[in-house]
Parts: C-alpha cells; sequence; structure tokens
C-alpha cells in the first residue's frame, strides 16, 4: 500500500512542478495551479479519486500553515518593515474584522444567511495571502513605491492568526454560546499566549543559535523546524495562538543575527513550497466542482463585495491617519487576495460540532478562486496602472533572506611553518593592497580574526579583494548604516560590533570600499558582514 502511495505523490509533485513552468508563461499566479491541479485528480476530476476527509485536511493544512507562517516571519525584513510596521499591524488587526464584520453583514443583510452563519463567513475570508500576494511580485520582479511591499508582507503575512481567533470564538458561540466576557476572554487568552510563547521560544532558540556549536552538519536546521513546531504546539495546548506564536519566533529569528542562514533559507524555500503544493493540492482535491454552481451566485457576490467594498472600506479609514497617496490606498485595497488560509479555517467550520446550513466550503473555495484568477492576474497591470512600481527598486530587498551581489573575490593564502608571520598578530603583518583578511582556517576551526590574532603555521587565511570583471554573487550579511547608529567619531573601529563578525566590504552609493579601523562611516553605507560560527 505504501508504495503506490509513494509513486502517486510523487507524480503529483512532479505535475506541481511542470505546472508552476505552465503557469508563469500563462501569467498565473502558481499557486492557483496547485488548486486546479488538486480539482483535476478529485472525485470530480479526470482521475476521480474519493476524498472527502475534512477531519485530515484539517490536521494536514495545519502543519502546513505552521511552516508557512513561520517561513513568513523569518523572511520578513524587520528593519524594511519598521516604518510601516504600525498600519501594517493596525490592518492585520481591526481591518481583518472590520472586513469580517462588513462582509458578515452583507452575506446577513443582502444574501439573507442566518447571522451567526454570516459573520463566520466574513470571519473565514478576513484575512489577505502573503503567499498569493508575494509569489505574484517576486515572480514578475515588482518592486513598490512608499514601502508598500513592506506593508503588504507584514499585514498578510500577520492576519491570519487574527482570523483565526475571530473565527474560533464564533464557532464556541454557535457550538454552546457565549458571553460577551468570554468572548474577550477566549481572544485575551489567544493573544497572550500567542504573544508570551512566539517572544519566549523565539528568543530562546536564538540565545541557542548564538552560543552552541554544533559539530554535526544540519543540526542548526533541526533546532530551527523544532522551533517552528514548539512555537506553534505549546500555545495551541494552552487555548492560545499558535499561528501568531510561530510567526512572531519566525521574525525573531529571521531577523537576528545567526549563523548558516545560507543553509536555512534555501531548505525552508524548499519546506515551504512543498507545504504550499500539499496545501492547495489537498484542498482542491477535496472540492466538488459540480457543487459549485448551487453555490456560485452568492460566492461571485461575496468577493464583489470584499474586493470593492469592504475591503477598501478598512483599507481607507484605518490607513487615512498616515502618510500616503491615494495610489498607494487602492494598491493596498485591491492586493488583499483571499488563500489557502481561508479555505483551512472554512474546513475548520465543517468539521466543527456547530450546525452549519450553507456549504461554507466550496463558498469559500470559489472566492479563493475569484481572488487568485482576476485579481491576482490583475495586481501587476493595477500597480502599473496607479504609478506605484518602483522601477528602481528591489522586491526581495523586503525579505531578509536576500543577499545583494557583491564585487568581491576570495583567496586563500596557506601560512607554511617558519614564515614570516608566524606568531605574528594580524595587524603586525603586511597584506597586498586593497585586501583584507575575513576567515582564518585552524584545523578543524574556522574563525573570524581581529588585529590581535595571531598566526600559526598551517593557518589557511582567506583574504577579500574587489573584483574587476565581474560581480560574482557572496554570501554575507547587509546591515545599512543609519545616522543613529553612527559613532561620535564616525570611524568604523568605534561601531559596536559583535565577536564573531567583521566588515569585509563597504558600499556607499555606486562605489565600494575595502574597509579598515580608519574608514569613516556615512549615513546610507551599505556594509556587508562577515558572520562566519565556529563549529
Amino acid at each position: 500500500m505504501l508504495t503506490p502511495l509513494l509513486l502517486f505523490v510523487a507524480v503529483v509533485m512532479l505535475a506541481c512542478t511542470a505546472f508552476l513552468k505552465l503557469s508563469a508563461r500563462l501569467g498565473l499566479p502558481a499557486l492557483l495551479a496547485f488548486l486546479f491541479l488538486g480539482m483535476l485528480f478529485g472525485s470530480d476530476g479526470l482521475f476521480k479519486i474519493s476524498f472527502d476527509d475534512y477531519a485530515f485536511t484539517e490536521q494536514i493544512c495545519s502543519v502546513a500553515l505552521v511552516f508557512i507562517m513561520f517561513y513568513g516571519g523569518f523572511g520578513t525584513n524587520w528593519r524594511a518593515a519598521r516604518p510601516v510596521a504600525a498600519p501594517a499591524i493596525l490592518l492585520s488587526s481591526v481591518g481583518t474584522l472590520l472586513t469580517a464584520l462588513l462582509t458578515g453583514g452583507f452575506c446577513y443583510l443582502v444574501l439573507g444567511m442566518p447571522l451567526m452563519q454570516g459573520l463566520l463567513c466574513g470571519a473565514v475570508l478576513g484575512s489577505t495571502d502573503a503567499a498569493s500576494v508575494f509569489s505574484i511580485l517576486r515572480a514578475r520582479s515588482l518592486a513598490l513605491k512608499e514601502n508598500t511591499d513592506s506593508l503588504l508582507e507584514v499585514e498578510s503575512g500577520s492576519n491570519d492568526p487574527f482570523a483565526y481567533m475571530v473565527t474560533a470564538v464564533l464557532l464556541t458561540a454557535m457550538e454552546s454560546g457565549i458571553t460577551p466576557g468570554g468572548a474577550a476572554l477566549l481572544l485575551i487568552k489567544q493573544l497572550a499566549f500567542g504573544l508570551a510563547f512566539g517572544f519566549g521560544v523565539g528568543f530562546a532558540a536564538l540565545w541557542m543559535m548564538r552560543r552552541l556549536r554544533f559539530t554535526v552538519s544540519g543540526s542548526d536546521t533541526i533546532l530551527v523546524v523544532a522551533t517552528a513546531l514548539l512555537a506553534y504546539a505549546a500555545p495551541t495546548l494552552l487555548g492560545g495562538n499558535g499561528f501568531l506564536s510561530a510567526y512572531i519566533a519566525g521574525i525573531i529569528l529571521g531577523n537576528g543575527d545567526i549563523g548558516h542562514k545560507d543553509t536555512l533559507v534555501p531548505f525552508f524555500d524548499g519546506i515551504t513550497s512543498i507545504m504550499q503544493m500539499v496545501l492547495f493540492f489537498v484542498l482542491g482535491l477535496l472540492s466538488y466542482p459540480s457543487r459549485m454552481p448551487a453555490v456560485l451566485l452568492p460566492a461571485l457576490g461575496i468577493a464583489l463585495f470584499l474586493t470593492l467594498v469592504a475591503r477598501p472600506a478598512a483599507v481607507f479609514l484605518l490607513l487615512a491617519p498616515f502618510r500616503g497617496s491615494t495610489g498607494r490606498k487602492l494598491l493596498v485595497s485591491f492586493s488583499g487576495l483571499r488563500g489557502a488560509a481561508s479555505v483551512v479555517f472554512a474546513v475548520m467550520a465543517v468539521i466543527s460540532p456547530a450546525y452549519i446550513e450553507m456549504d461554507i466550503f466550496h463558498i469559500v473555495f470559489v472566492v479563493v478562486l475569484f481572488s487568485i484568477l482576476v485579481q491576482g492576474s490583475l495586481l501587476p497591470a493595477m500597480a502599473r496602472k496607479l504609478d506605484m512600481i518602483d522601477t528602481q527598486g528591489n522586491i526581495l530587498k523586503t525579505f531578509n533572506d536576500y543577499v545583494d551581489e557583491a564585487p568581491v573575490q576570495f583567496i586563500q593564502v596557506a601560512v607554511p611553518a617558519g614564515h614570516a608571520w608566524c606568531g605574528k598578530a594580524v595587524r603586525e603583518i603586511l597584506l597586498p593592497p586593497g585586501t583584507i583578511l575575513v576567515s582564518l582556517r585552524r584545523g578543524e576551526q574556522s574563525l573570524v580574526p581581529d588585529g590581535n590574532t595571531r598566526l600559526q603555521p598551517e593557518d589557511l587565511l582567506v583574504l577579500c579583494a574587489l573584483e574587476q570583471d565581474k560581480a560574482p554573487a557572496a554570501s554575507l550579511t547587509e546591515k545599512v548604516i543609519h545616522t543613529d547608529d553612527l559613532p561620535e567619531s564616525g570611524r568604523l573601529a568605534d561601531l559596536p560590533r559583535r565577536t564573531g563578525a567583521l566588515i569585509v566590504l563597504i558600499r556607499r552609493g555606486e562605489e565600494y570600499l575595502i574597509p579598515n579601523g580608519d574608514t569613516r562611516l556615512q549615513d546610507g553605507d551599505l556594509l556587508i558582514i562577515n558572520n562566519t560560527v565556529s563549529r
């Protein structure tokens, strides 16, 4: 039984990979391809696979969401996002609630749904989908003006936990009834445990990664995976919001000064890509296209109301106190794509003991299809129409896993026994002009030297120099210097530094500098730092 299952999984993953190329050529969001592929394999599709296990779907999709949300936080560049953090968090919390209430009111007053079921439908559809938005922006390399890409990243990455909380409260009220005080207590409990465990687990993992020296390759990756799972599971067992906790833990680790991001980032890129494939494929597999015509009109009505009324009303109201153009508000309104989280929350509603008359799963499924297909396809054109594309920007710089290309080359130099450098401190040796010693290999140890490091026989030195002909990719950490970071003297030597880190290159505008202690720093300098950690 296992072998056919493994064969099926392999075929599905290969098909998903092929669909990625096809969707790119057709200009469609890639995640939509996974949904259609699931529908193709499902009960009403060509392969007629009967699958209607909502409970299993909820479990597997929740695990996928944990990794997607954790890595969403891990990849968020908090330095870039900090200027828009206030409006983004306001949109993800109050905006999600307001969107849910407006949509719920539309379902009740216009579509004639029972009040609680209408509100539940609004809550399930209250959040936007980060994966859908940024798969489009990254695929088209669209950077947005006014820091709009960072605002969308933080808002769409953090609003799923708030939609989950509202959904949980409504399901509890529909199942056994709940007082306003009980609802408030449930929300406080969700937030308190989610925040406490998110920060606690995140900072504990950061402390461990800075101090532990792993002797087995990949141990740091195992630690980060365990962190994501612990951040979700611990608060969930206590009635807290595990999704919020995982997201916060991801932000803390992703923006912390940890080593081996060059291995962590590709690993989590692969894991989250697989999780997105699994999540969207399983949701497509669970659906019955034959049931969609019955819910098509109300679903399209909800989709249009969300896109044209509820989302814009929440955005314009909440962004009014903040600076920003009308074009920015319109683009943020249009970028409110619904995605997998909404369908997963609909699955939660289906398996809940609360009685639900309407086919909420297929209503939400059709809304998500409309959102990804129509809004997603038109998003690049809308950004151009509103003149919100930053042609000089780089969308990848909103992610802290981005490493810019630097025109440097690395040269290895061995120090033989008896050489004049043996026993001398680094500051006492004369290096070739325009070079700097960035790393030192001594036996099985990799060290970041400073001026007091004394060289020993058989040391392997790594020198850095400017590359004259091309700019190969260099796996180095970036840090932008701002006025408040500058020491009083302005000298690089007086800049606070962490043990095990060395500034190897400074980018100033279009100029690259190999620094020394007397280099004068300026506001806007981009420091490229070697963060080698001993193993």
